[in-house]
């Protein structure tokens, strides 16, 4: 018997550094570069999870913090 809950069809992808600014979150030509990416990470201006030493990011939670707090203001 298989149940249709929500919580077993929804998975969350995560991604290494190379594969969040490979992701197509960014605009095309315009994606950070894996060193600005690592500097937001240290700064926790990104989400992001750590098992162990290694850091995994999942792009749909990266890319609403992105739209809704990571906000650059326009020059003046």
């Amino acid at each position: 018997m298989e149940s249709n809950s929500p919580s077993s069809t929804i998975t969350n992808q995560l991604t290494d550094v190379i594969g969040l600014r490979t992701s197509g979150i960014f605009p095309s030509g315009k994606e950070p570069s894996i060193r600005t990416l690592r500097s937001w990470t240290k700064l926790r201006r990104i989400p992001h999870h750590k098992v162990g030493h290694f850091v995994y990011y999942d792009t749909t939670e990266v890319a609403l913090h992105i739209r809704t707090k990571l906000k650059v203001p326009a020059r003046g």
